[in-house]
């Protein structure tokens, strides 16, 4: 197993790992303080509904598809660089 393999497991696992504690201490708080944590899943609602959410999502995707282009020209460059270098 090669190192850049490694790397990216341990910090699958370690993010794994702080995604479980932080939903253990969410539903700790909500079960200590359920109505305080009924008024913030409605503030935090009722503002996500005031956002553009849509159209900001909308931005994000029109963003990224005018930039998947020229990733895969850059991509099937250095690919065509590496299969020449090799056979050199």
């Amino acid at each position: 197993m090669d190192e850049n393999t490694d790397i990216a497991q341990r910090g699958a696992r370690y993010a794994q790992d702080q995604f479980s504690e932080a939903l253990t201490q969410a539903e700790e708080f909500v079960r200590e303080k359920p109505g305080q944590s009924l008024l913030i899943a409605f503030l935090i609602g009722f503002i996500l509904n005031r956002l553009p959410v849509g159209r900001l999502l909308g931005g994000l995707v029109r963003v990224l598809l005018m930039a998947l282009k020229p990733a895969i020209l850059v991509y099937g460059a250095t690919k065509v660089y590496e299969a020449v270098q090799e056979n050199d």
